[in-house]
């Protein structure tokens, strides 16, 4: 059985957009180095307006 790990052992990164830490995901395994965005909603904001609305 595969060793598990805890979220909060996992490396974390601030989100460019909106500033909230947010931890590694195994589809992010190989461009982890590239990942800035916490989400694809802050990803199309950072393009557009710059703020992310409501949020």
């Amino acid at each position: 059985m595969a060793k598990t790990r805890k979220k909060s052992d996992l490396p974390q990164k601030l989100c460019a957009t909106c500033g909230r830490p947010f931890a590694w995901r195994k589809k992010w395994a190989k461009v982890w180095e590239e990942v800035r965005y916490c989400s694809d909603r802050c990803r199309g904001a950072r393009k557009g307006s710059g703020s992310v609305p409501g949020g």
